[in-house]
């Protein structure tokens, strides 16, 4: 589909990169020739994956522990990457999020939810953001979002709220920074199935339909947003800049992908919960 030299030179960090989209992201863009930074809490995640895929592309790729929700963090790992070159591509991939009745979350867990998918997304494009600019060096930032900031989306409140919030900044950099030579952009996928994500949002029993109503009858596959991320990121794409691409096979225009939960008792939430506090 690309030439395979579309992302040749770039150097790409992924936050999240040690597992479900964001690796097969970074997996994407070594093929098509760039070279890739990942990130994440866990250390031996990160060094498996970073090992798996310099086996499958033969691509350079480092891997660097942090927490993003800690700016301290963030700078120093930025600090860390620059020593051996910029970053010319920044894409936001991790996020938190579970299914909760709103008025049963507590501080503590809307706060685990906003503050890797806003605060540490922030830290992360203030951190190279401003590295760019005062290196006078182009970049893009890339952030993968959601569908609910165009529906919102019950049970998921927290989420939605900091997916929104990230989409307000890539439209606002993209007029502020836009003029500095970075562009802003954003994927909004539907349904990519991760085992992570598909834990927390989809427990045993609920709705087990929901992929066949989708308008394309399916969920998405994982290298159709790999290379989405890839146009987006590349050279290609130039003049797009503080635009979301939704990519959910059209599932938005239906549903907001939360209905089926209006529908559950009290006693399943509670069961739900305790679940949780068990794990």
């Amino acid at each position: 589909m690309f030439e395979k030299n579309l992302l040749k030179d770039k150097r790409i960090l992924v936050t999240g990169g040690g597992s479900g989209l964001g690796a097969a992201m970074g997996r994407r863009f070594l093929e098509l020739g760039a070279e890739i930074v990942i990130c994440g809490r866990r250390r031996e995640l990160l060094e498996t994956t970073a090992a798996e895929l310099r086996a499958a592309t033969g691509g350079t790729v480092s891997a660097i522990a942090c927490d993003i929700r800690d700016g301290a963090g963030v700078d120093a790992m930025m600090d860390e990457i620059w020593r051996e070159a910029p970053l010319d591509i920044l894409v936001n991939n991790a996020a938190a999020t579970f299914i909760a009745q709103t008025e049963q979350l507590s501080f503590r867990a809307a706060d685990a939810i906003l503050a890797p998918t806003l605060h540490g997304t922030m830290y992360c494009t203030i951190a190279t953001g401003r590295r760019w600019i005062e290196g006078g060096h182009k970049g893009v930032v890339l952030s993968i979002l959601s569908t609910s900031t165009i529906t919102g989306r019950a049970f998921t409140v927290p989420s939605a709220m900091a997916k929104s919030a990230v989409l307000a900044m890539t439209r606002s950099l993209a007029v502020e920074w836009g003029p500095k030579g970075i562009r802003t952009v954003a994927i909004a996928p539907g349904a990519f199935p991760t085992p992570g994500a598909s834990g927390q949002l989809r427990p045993e029993g609920r709705d087990s339909g929901w992929a066949a109503r989708n308008p394309l009858g399916r969920v998405g596959e994982h290298r159709e947003l790999a290379d989405l991320a890839s146009f987006l990121i590349s050279d290609a794409a130039a003049y797009i800049n503080g635009e979301m691409v939704v990519q959910d096979g059209g599932a938005h225009l239906r549903s907001s992908g939360a209905e089926d939960l209006l529908q559950w008792s009290e006693a399943r939430w509670r069961d739900l919960r305790a679940s949780r506090g068990k794990s």
